[in-house]
């Protein structure tokens, strides 16, 4: 039976299966056949997140279809600091941000006590993530291939969000918008990387 849920929701949201595929780094086919429900998604919840929907509405029709649920934690953790773009492309060299110099937020995950946060901005890492964001980075957590990572590029003063794809011992910056005009950036050793992304949300 087809799973006409994956193929309205994206239709609802204006999206291709090209666009899907590519922000899942996957075949076009591999998505058509979801749509037929021929085989499911090997990550639903990153699916549901591109769909902006609770995956278990997508994966039974259970629920609401609006609602992205996020599993209750028996405890935050901490409180982290929202940096900007510049900071964060420093933070290696900050040893103590003043706390009333920053907006904190507790982490729904486990991380590290370096972890902060920035807020995500422009269009390059749609529909994955979304201009206005809020996204948790740490610092502590190997970066691997496949991650989100924060990055330096050597030659700029700011941070930019990536994933990082490392092939053959080559490593890449790769944008998750298709449309973008720069989508790979290889990493030639003019590259730090500053923290992978353990969490997201949204602010309204």
């Amino acid at each position: 039976m087809k799973n006409l849920r994956i193929k309205n929701r994206r239709k609802e949201l204006g999206l291709t299966q090209l666009e899907i595929a590519e922000a899942l780094n996957v075949s076009k086919a591999s998505v058509s056949l979801w749509e037929k429900g021929d085989t499911s998604p090997k990550n639903m919840h990153l699916l549901s997140k591109i769909l902006k929907c609770d995956p278990d509405w997508l994966v039974s029709g259970k629920g609401n279809p609006e609602k992205n649920t996020v599993t209750p934690l028996n405890k935050l953790q901490g409180q982290y600091p929202v940096l900007d773009w510049v900071q964060a492309g420093n933070w290696s060299a900050i040893n103590e941000l003043p706390y009333h110099e920053a907006d904190h937020y507790p982490c729904p995950v486990k991380c590290s006590d370096k972890t902060f946060l920035l807020k995500v901005r422009g269009q390059s890492m749609a529909p994955i993530f979304n201009e206005g964001e809020l996204i948790f980075i740490d610092p502590e957590v190997d970066a691997i291939n496949g991650k989100y990572v924060v990055a330096r590029l050597d030659d700029e003063n700011e941070a930019t969000l990536k994933q990082l794809i490392i092939e053959d011992g080559h490593k890449f910056l790769k944008a998750a918008n298709p449309q973008w005009p720069t989508p790979i950036q290889p990493v030639n050793g003019n590259c730090t990387i500053v923290g992978v992304v353990i969490f997201a949300g949204r602010l309204f």
